[in-house]
């Protein structure tokens, strides 16, 4: 008879009916909120159950995003009290929320899926049985609509994870685990940003302007703005950021520290060295693209939204999926209003669109952008570097094995 293990080595997969009792993660708890190298420590927590529409994934590799930067300062959300609010009794974060690995074990009400079955983890965690999406509405419109790894628990950052049997999509043979963990969040939410939002979606020859063009996010987004025959133009903060965008695809870059005027809008400050400064980061746009952008990728939010709506083209969109640099957007109302300018937040994506981003990937249409892989004991330092914006550029991984 087999007993079941208190723990196993980190890398190692279980027979079903060895899966362990406890499981090292890289765990976030409220007296450590702050710092992510030190938010994070390195403990053992009991192996997550499972409910019926749900199955444990022993990881192989995760994915680095900046929303553990704010689930490891408490802040703009305290995710952990906010679950207890919900009716949770866990008092800690496992974040996470790119991940691949192999199925150990399934929920009873789970079809479709079979033990030892790799896979893929999509972040939108959604109840199947709510009844906006059982009448055939998008997911990411549910209010029950979550962040895997950040707004829910049990994320990428432990030896098993477990997800909606809806967020499980094959993993292609011809990637490695690293690679299959580390594009999902960044390429899906640039897919949707860029086509989901009608008619405001990208077409031939558009101009794109592409905030943090070097990170994840940038990254996919450079690569698909150029598979839809449009011309790429990235936001950085030095020319080695730059150049790796130009390997992308990028048509060109900008320089954000050749400028001076970031930060919402206040009437205390002078306005015409605002706009001054404004209209000639305008200018360098049109120096590259001759035009002004049909679409801009917003995240860093407090800090570039009045410069993204002044620059954006007469009908055009600014498409915002976060706010890296804070999240109280302020910016001129007259030619948003005479322009006819649209501004549009988009939040990750649904299971189809994650499903066309994961067949660019696997038919080589579309590059994971996968730079740099870590140890999992690195998970605090990667975050750290993160937060300081001095992370590798590109997507990122954490080796399991």
């Amino acid at each position: 008879m087999n007993h079941r293990p208190l723990t196993i080595s980190l890398g190692e997969i279980p027979d079903p009916d060895r899966i362990p009792k406890y499981m090292t993660a890289q765990v976030i708890r409220p007296d450590r909120f702050g710092e992510p190298k030190y938010a994070f420590v390195e403990e053992e927590i009991p192996v997550p159950r499972l409910k019926p529409d749900e199955v444990l994934i022993a990881v192989r590799a995760a994915g680095i995003n900046f929303n553990n930067v704010w689930a490891a300062a408490g802040y703009p959300l305290d995710v952990i009290n906010q679950r207890i609010k919900e009716g949770e009794l866990e008092n800690y974060h496992i974040g996470g929320s790119d991940g691949a690995g192999i199925i150990v074990q399934i929920g009873n009400k789970v079809e479709g899926f079979k033990i030892g079955e790799e896979i893929i983890i999509q972040p939108g965690s959604f109840d199947s049985e709510d009844a906006w999406i059982k009448k055939g509405g998008d997911p990411t419109f549910s209010s029950k609509f979550k962040a895997w790894g950040y707004e829910t628990n049990f994320g990428a950052f432990g030896q098993f994870c477990k997800v909606k049997s809806t967020q499980c999509l094959p993993k292609p043979s011809n990637l490695s685990w690293e690679e299959s963990a580390c594009f999902m969040l960044t390429g899906a939410t640039a897919f949707r940003m860029l086509t989901h939002w009608n008619p405001n979606h990208i077409r031939k020859n558009d101009l794109v302007l592409i905030w943090g063009g070097s990170g994840g996010l940038g990254a996919m987004a450079i690569q698909l703005t150029r598979k839809f025959e449009a011309v790429p133009i990235v936001v950085v903060n030095s020319l080695e950021k730059g150049n790796f965008c130009i390997s992308l695809g990028a048509e060109g870059y900008i320089l954000r520290n050749e400028y001076s005027h970031w930060g919402s809008i206040n009437r205390s400050q002078s306005s015409d060295l605002s706009e001054e400064q404004m209209r000639s980061f305008q200018r360098s746009i049109r120096s590259i693209g001759f035009k002004d952008p049909n679409i801009i990728i917003e995240h860093p939010g407090e800090d570039t939204i009045p410069t993204s709506l002044f620059v954006c083209d007469r009908e055009g969109m600014v498409v915002i999926c976060g706010g890296t640099t804070g999240y109280l957007g302020s910016f001129e109302l007259k030619n948003f209003i005479k322009h006819q300018k649209r501004l549009q937040g988009s939040h990750f994506a649904n299971p189809e669109e994650c499903k066309k981003v994961l067949k660019l990937v696997a038919d080589g249409e579309l590059s994971p952008a996968l730079t740099k892989v870590f140890s999992f004991l690195e998970i605090p330092k990667i975050h750290q570097q993160m937060k300081e914006n001095i992370h590798p550029y590109g997507n990122i991984a954490i080796r399991f094995v």
